[in-house]
């Protein structure tokens, strides 16, 4: 599944829906998992916040209750020295003990000053919180048995002031002690259960913020895989063809046909795909009508010019027969036109047999007649045959040849007819008064043969131009001379050797036309 190509991205390729519309459901995809998140943490956050409301409201009644608790408690603890005339009170109230009743008149006012503080202590207006219903109930009997406990706290008191003694008292006592009893027994009751509600919503605020903490994390992380895979399928669905394509692309420059692009994405890139499989098509098509076009022009031209060559050698031949007066006597105005029916003839045959040559490497039709030969003698050749013309046009020559590489293989009479083409166009365009140097060396692992001339140089724009047929440089074609062949046909011929060659020149600076053979064989 891991990939480009996996049957996911291909199946998001096959959606009937545009790339713009797959890459907005996607952002649209992951826009709602944020939000989504984002729900979610703040409903877990309100959840949250409505606990500690909850534990905080239950806190603040637990310590009311408690503070309940702890009054009824000290009013038994003070109920119970007056009932039970405990001689330790002389503790609690040394110097003020007297006889009779009138001894408990200190611990009666004791008694209702605790008995004081229970009662605001009930008041709910004062409460921050609002008691539940069940807990209204509780308080009910409580502020009963407050005034319970008052009533009979009064009547006792009223006696202890009178000093009575006795059984008299203990009706309002027993009514104090039960009234205290139940007071005692409400208030814990209502501080217990309180605690116990505040312990159970803290362990489950515990539990709750475990699970929501859990569930959070949990739905993160499926958004994130969710998202992550999410852009990855819909990158492959896109990537994968885009690559196919590419490639087929590369294989089309090439000049490879053979196959088609598969994408089976029924949106833009399976259009583009389709568009590209067409153009493989048409080019294919075009190709084979371009090399059936130029197989009959090679054809046609080789088959021409070897017509040609036949009346136009005869022509010449002819020419020099008359010119050697074998036949007769010439006048000097017959002997000039005869010079320029030579001249003229042995330029049209030097370009028909360039465009012989031309055609039968253009069919395949040339065939290499590969041997060991030496270099520098072809070199020699070359310039000799150059020399006469460039003494004429006062253009000095200069031959450096490496020692090292004297005998290379290939095919001589063809790198001998490169290497006359080169020093007749540096003779034909380097001024009276210039030189032609030729060079050759050994350059990691071939060897490189230069023909530098200090004529006008050649424009940048035109250094790969000059090498196709019938092109000239703007200097060649205001010299007049020449068709734009011998270039084209030198650079076909080094490279049916497997060397290549190319131009280093800047204008008014001269021209070094430079081919490079490989050492070891064609």
């Amino acid at each position: 599944m891991i990939g480009a190509d996996n049957w996911l991205a291909r199946t998001v390729g096959r959606v009937p829906v545009s790339v713009r519309a797959k890459l907005l459901f996607a952002f649209l995809g992951i826009a709602a998992l944020l939000v989504l998140v984002g729900v979610l943490g703040l409903g877990f956050l309100g959840q949250s916040n409505a606990r500690v409301t909850r534990l905080g409201t239950l806190q603040v009644r637990s310590a009311t209750y408690q503070t309940l608790q702890n009054q009824a408690a000290e009013l038994r603890q003070l109920l119970g020295l007056r009932v039970a005339a405990d001689p330790s009170l002389s503790v609690y109230f040394p110097e003020q003990i007297t006889r009779g009743g009138h001894q408990w008149l200190l611990v009666d006012k004791t008694i209702s000053a605790a008995l004081s503080q229970l009662g605001p202590a009930t008041n709910e207006s004062l409460w921050s919180f609002v008691p539940p219903p069940s807990d209204e109930l509780v308080l009910d009997r409580i502020r009963l048995d407050y005034r319970g406990f008052s009533r009979s706290l009064t009547a006792v008191s009223n006696l202890d002031h009178a000093g009575v003694t006795g059984y008299k008292a203990q009706p309002f006592l027993t009514g104090a002690i039960n009234a205290d009893n139940d007071l005692s027994r409400l208030t814990d009751a209502l501080a217990t259960r309180t605690n116990t509600q505040t312990a159970g919503l803290i362990a489950a605020n515990r539990s709750s913020y475990t699970s929501s903490r859990d569930l959070f994390i949990a739905v993160g992380a499926i958004s994130i895989i969710f998202a992550v895979m999410l852009g990855f399928v819909l990158s492959w669905s896109l990537v994968g063809p885009l690559r196919r394509t590419e490639a087929r692309l590369s294989g089309i420059a090439s000049g490879d046909f053979s196959s088609h692009v598969d994408v089976p994405n029924r949106d833009e890139l399976g259009s583009l795909a389709a568009n590209v499989n067409r153009m493989n098509d048409e080019l294919q098509r075009l190709y084979r009508e371009l090399e059936s076009s130029s197989t009959h022009k090679s054809e046609f031209l080789a088959n021409m010019s070897h017509e040609l060559r036949t009346p136009l050698n005869a022509i010449i031949g002819f020419s020099q027969v008359l010119r050697e007066r074998m036949f007769g006597q010439i006048n000097a105005k017959q002997e000039e036109y005869l010079d320029d029916i030579l001249s003229s003839g042995s330029h049209l045959l030097s370009l028909i047999n360039d465009v012989l040559d031309l055609s039968k490497v253009e069919a395949g039709r040339i065939q290499l007649d590969v041997a060991r030969f030496s270099l520098g003698d072809a070199l020699d050749r070359g310039v000799v045959m150059v020399r006469e013309r460039a003494l004429a046009n006062r253009v000095a020559i200069t031959l450096k040849a490496a020692p090292d590489v004297d005998f290379v293989d290939g095919d001589e009479r063809r790198i001998r007819q490169v290497i006359f083409n080169l020093l007749a166009n540096a003779v034909k365009f380097t001024p009276a008064g210039g030189t032609v140097a030729v060079v050759s060396e050994r350059v990691n692992g071939e060897v490189r043969i230069s023909v530098t001339d200090t004529g006008p140089g050649v424009r940048p724009e035109d250094h790969e131009r000059i090498f196709e047929e019938f092109q000239q440089s703007e200097v060649g074609t205001a010299h007049g001379e020449g068709t734009g062949l011998g270039l084209a046909l030198s650079k076909r011929l080094v490279e049916l050797h497997g060397g290549r060659i190319w131009v280093e020149s800047e204008p008014g600076r001269g021209s070094s036309f430079v081919f490079a053979l490989p050492l070891g064989g064609a």
